[in-house]
């Protein structure tokens, strides 16, 4: 993988890593959660590839390597759209491959709505630890005036507490306060998903870490049940946290990932 390409967007330029595949059967998009950047879904990108896919890892708006003011976005809508920007681009320079795309944590958040204002355009969908519901704590904190400067917890993130060492370490991830337009947003968003259209017909994989505070499971689950179609597969995993991908037990979940993309993808590519 080299340096990351940048896409012309509505609101700057978008930082896009790529993980070719010489000879890929399929198309895998990885959209990261707040604060962070795709970088840190190399290994989720590797396992993917090996089993067959091209994958392409953008940066949000004010996120990593894309342009915009650190972590603040005023429209979740606005991600979005650079997120179908970076679909049509890889879309197009890998035609007729199934597309799947794989959503972490607010980048689950925006690919559901991703879904809701695209139908069809997909051929499977993978939520890890999606913000759909939610979060209580996030709504007080947006409220709050003047709002405290709480960063996101790095112990919240995995059991594994090098991950939490990584994270901070990370230059290219965030590491201030929250910020009340995102908050705001996110919320938005979350209400709008409340609202449909649900997933139908599209293959959907639902994986939650069952300690989760950053994305509550019990305001996650109505919301993902209220969306779930025909093909809905759920896994919680037992005392793990927010980043089931970072978890002590990521080789179970990337193993249930690409177990799932195996059973229903043949009959779309």
């Amino acid at each position: 993988m080299g340096e990351p390409i940048k896409l012309d967007g509505r609101l700057g330029a978008l930082a896009v890593r790529v993980l070719p595949h010489p000879e890929p059967t399929w198309l895998a998009v990885v959209t990261h959660g707040y604060g962070e950047h795709g970088g840190r879904f190399l290994h989720v990108a590797r396992e993917l590839a090996a089993h067959g896919a091209s994958v392409v890892l953008p940066d949000h708006y004010g996120h990593g390597l894309s342009d915009g003011e650190r972590v603040r976005v005023e429209d979740c809508d606005d991600l979005v759209a650079g997120l179908h920007l970076v679909i049509e681009w890889a879309a197009e320079r890998n035609p007729g491959l199934p597309l799947v795309l794989v959503g972490h944590s607010m980048g689950g958040l925006v690919a559901t709505r991703y879904v809701q204002q695209y139908p069809g355009r997909l051929d499977a969908l993978a939520l890890s630890g999606p913000v759909v519901g939610g979060n209580p704590a996030f709504t007080a904190l947006a409220d709050m005036d003047p709002m405290p400067d709480v960063p996101l917890d790095p112990a919240a993130l995995s059991r594994d507490p090098e991950v939490g060492r990584a994270y901070t370490a990370d230059p290219l991830v965030w590491h201030g306060p929250f910020k009340r337009e995102t908050l705001r947003a996110m919320i938005a968003a979350s209400d709008a998903a409340r609202s449909g259209p649900g997933f139908g017909a599209l293959p959907t994989l639902w994986q939650h870490g069952e300690t989760d505070t950053l994305a509550p499971l019990d305001a996650t689950r109505p919301v993902l049940y209220a969306l779930r179609g025909e093909d809905f597969e759920e896994h919680v995993y037992p005392g793990a946290a927010h980043e089931v991908f970072n978890e002590t037990n990521k080789d179970e979940v990337l193993a249930d990932l690409t177990a799932f993309l195996g059973r229903v993808l043949p009959a779309r590519a």
